[in-house]
Formats: structure tokens, sequence, C-alpha cells
């Protein structure tokens, strides 16, 4: 056996340096004699472990291994499913996830079909449980929810510059053109609005954001007005 012929040639070696030091070192013959005993305790150590590891192989080709396809058939099977079930609910967990990562509203809708899934079997399977149960629930709470729109009652004084303006609105006054555009059923003249009209608020696209914020740098507001004294005598 290979176990075996490795542990012989360990201790050859060992009774090989053995030798070589009395060679060296001149041993008297009762240090040689210790020597000895030492090496063959340490071949005897050597000679239980190789039979325990012999009886250990022993054992392991006795065994009967269930192969892979077997222990998958035999857990899908306690679940009650079958493989193409399987397929399925990976199917639709990998559509859901793609969903979640991408924010397709409604959030609200996404968490329904993610509670949906937990509660099938199938979830359980280590394939599918730490995916559903936990990546995919982190990915949704830490999902902030924000409607696409909002609404905006106007009060007396108001103007599109100055609704724009508001921190919980655009915090841009030149963002004004937005409001006028998502209101023009309202709006006839972006000049003339009215207390307790409703004006949608659209969120700002990306860009749109830069495009307002370098309107914004880029203004330069005109010089005031230089009055002339009355130079006239009386």
């Amino acid at each position: 056996m290979k176990i075996a012929r490795n542990l012989a040639g360990v201790f050859a070696l060992l009774l090989f340096l053995s030798v070589s030091a009395f060679a060296q070192e001149k041993m008297t013959k009762e240090e040689w004699q210790n020597e000895m005993n030492t090496l063959n305790e340490q071949k005897q150590s050597l000679t239980r472990e190789r039979d325990s590891l012999q009886a250990a192989v022993n054992t392991l080709k006795t065994t009967n291994v269930q192969n892979y396809d077997d222990c998958i058939n035999e857990l899908y099977a306690s679940l009650g499913v079958t493989r193409g079930d399987v397929d399925n609910f990976r199917r639709m967990v990998s559509e859901l996830n793609g969903r979640i990562m991408r924010k397709e509203s409604p959030k609200t809708q996404r968490q329904a079909e993610l509670d949906s899934l937990k509660r099938m079997k199938i979830s359980a399977l280590p394939e599918f449980f730490d995916k559903v149960h936990n990546q995919m629930q982190r990915s949704l709470d830490a999902w902030n929810d924000i409607p696409a729109e909002k609404n905006y009652t106007v009060v007396r004084g108001d103007c599109l510059w100055n609704i724009a303006k508001k921190k919980d609105v655009y915090n841009n006054a030149f963002a004004w053109p937005k409001i006028y555009q998502a209101n023009r059923d309202q709006i006839k003249n972006p000049d003339l609005i009215f207390p307790k009209q409703i004006f949608k608020i659209p969120n700002l696209t990306e860009d749109e954001k830069a495009q307002y914020n370098k309107m914004r740098r880029n203004y330069k507001p005109a010089p005031p007005r230089q009055t002339t004294k009355d130079n006239t005598t009386k």
C-alpha cells in the first residue's frame, strides 16, 4: 500500500540520519542504544498511525456513498417538488431580483411578490434560502421609494419661480419650467397663477438637475439701476 511505503520511507530516513550522526559524532554504545530505542518507538507510533489510516480507508471503501443526483432528488422529494418546479422558482427569483435592483415601482408590489416567494417551500432549499429571505429583503429595505411626483397648493403671493425655489420642491428657481410643463392644463400664462390651484410637481431627472444647476451657476443678476441727482438750481 502507498501509506505503508511512505511510512517505511520515513523510518528508513530516520535510521539513515541516526547512523550518519553516529558516524560523525562517534557516539558511545549506550548513546547508540538510546538512539535506537527512540527510533523503534517512533517506528511503532508510525505503524499504529498507518494501521489506523488503513482501517479508515477500508471503512470508506465499504460505505455506500449516495451520488449527488440521488441526494438532490431525495431533497426535492422531501419538499414534494420536482426539478421543473425548482427551475421555475429559480426563474421567478431571478426576475424579481432584477425588478428590485432596477427599483421598478411600486415598492409595495415588489414586497408582496417577495413575501409570496418566501411562503413557498422551495425557498427553504440551500440554493435559495439566503437569497430570498435575506439578500433580496435587504435590497428592498434599502430602497428609498420616492414618488414620481407630488402636489403643491398655490398660496397668495406665489409665482412659479418662487415655488420652484422652495427647498421641498426643487430648491432651484430655474427649474420653474418643469412645473409649467406639467400643469399646462391649468396654467395658461406662466406669469398668472391663482391661490388654491393644485400643481403636480414631477421629479427632476439627473440630466434636468444638472441642466438647471448649471443655469443657476451661470446666472449673473443685472446691475442695480443708477439714479441721477437733480442738479437743477433753484
